[in-house]
């Protein structure tokens, strides 16, 4: 059997009657009913601002502390937040332009590092957390580190006293925080813990959250205005302005009760549970998921796990080299636990047919 050269774009908007995704990371929860009355009423749609709609940045000005409107900027979904700064970061002085990236990582972390001009220095993960000696190690000489905590692909939480330990370390040393957030409202141990200091930046986007993936409505919040400022420079000459239409979208979701977000959360851990204890009756080795809607099984030959599942049963997984984990294969349970179960059951007949279980 020839396996074609795997990547996300063969299954990224894949679907069918019976088609199992536990591939892409998008929820299949509704959005809030409240935010569908702004697309029958809104009637603007000229060039809006750079830096985002005013009536969105101010919104978001209560969640993070000493904040002002000009702290933020909308864009087009995390993504562009993430690929502006490091961009904007790779052009400010400095010997160094290495990144210190935590693995398992998110997939598109490494090409947008690249990207921007700049060098990926890695630091495994232990039990799908950061191991503090390492990462002190691996930091000096880097200008920036990202990280992504609840994470994409591990569905882990870092622990609040390692991220004050990354805080007064990079503090220390100058590097730049992108702290990748976007699964902050989805964590099941605890409230999140926003990373603080003078070259933090916060990633965020009403995707996940309010589950609205496709308008593309990200945002990046920083105390270091002259970052912000370059950021506004560069956005000005690439995509302009984000989505008016989407930004007032999200500046409804603003208004969604906290209840809202507390029963989503209860319907994920639900699933969590579900899919966790389902791979590891079938005897998987896996990480408990704390937060998110992923979990990274141990898989024997993960490339062909993904092509015969797909091919075969009709189930769509990641493979886990494209987040750095070369042994392992991403499931999301951003779907119902029916479908959850009949992919277990289909993940559970391949392991038998090659004597696994």
């Amino acid at each position: 059997m020839v396996i074609p050269k795997l990547s996300p774009s063969i299954f990224i908007g894949v679907s069918g009657k019976d088609i199992i995704s536990f591939g892409s990371g998008q929820p299949d929860l509704p959005p809030p009913k409240r935010v569908f009355k702004t697309i029958s009423r809104f009637r603007d749609f000229r060039y809006g601002l750079i830096q985002g709609n005013l009536n969105l940045r101010e919104a978001l000005i209560k969640r993070y502390p000493r904040s002002t409107a000009n702290n933020f900027v909308i864009t087009n979904g995390a993504s562009e937040a993430i690929d502006l700064t490091l961009r904007v970061i790779s052009k400010i002085g400095g010997k160094s332009n290495k990144v210190l990236l935590p693995r398992p990582y998110y997939y598109s972390y490494l090409p947008l590092i690249k990207f921007a001009g700049m060098e990926p220095v890695y630091t495994d993960l232990i039990n799908g957390r950061i191991d503090f000696n390492d990462f002190k190690k691996k930091i000096k000489g880097c200008k920036a580190v990202i990280i992504n905590s609840p994470s994409n692909p591990t569905g882990r939480v870092e622990s609040i006293e390692t991220l004050k330990k990354i805080e007064k370390l990079t503090n220390n040393l100058g590097v730049y925080v992108l702290s990748d957030e976007v699964y902050k409202d989805l964590i099941y141990v605890r409230e999140n813990y926003l990373i603080k200091g003078p070259h933090v930046i916060t990633i965020n986007s009403f995707s996940k959250t309010y589950n609205m993936c496709g308008l593309r409505i990200g945002y990046l919040w920083s105390l270091d205005k002259e970052l912000v400022d370059r950021v506004i420079e560069m956005k000005t000459h690439t995509s302009m302005n984000t989505n008016i239409l989407g930004q007032e979208i999200a500046y409804e979701a603003t208004k969604t009760p906290k209840s809202f977000v507390d029963k989503q959360v209860k319907i994920w851990r639900e699933r969590r549970n579900f899919i966790y204890n389902g791979l590891s009756d079938m005897g998987l080795d896996l990480w408990k998921p704390e937060g998110a809607f992923y979990v990274l099984p141990r898989i024997k030959n993960p490339r062909n796990f993904v092509w015969d599942m797909f091919k075969k049963y009709k189930v769509i997984t990641y493979l886990g080299e494209w987040f750095g984990a070369n042994d392992r294969v991403r499931f999301s349970y951003a779907l119902d636990i029916n479908r959850i179960e009949e992919g277990l059951n289909r993940v559970k007949k391949y392991l038998k047919s090659k004597g696994e279980i």
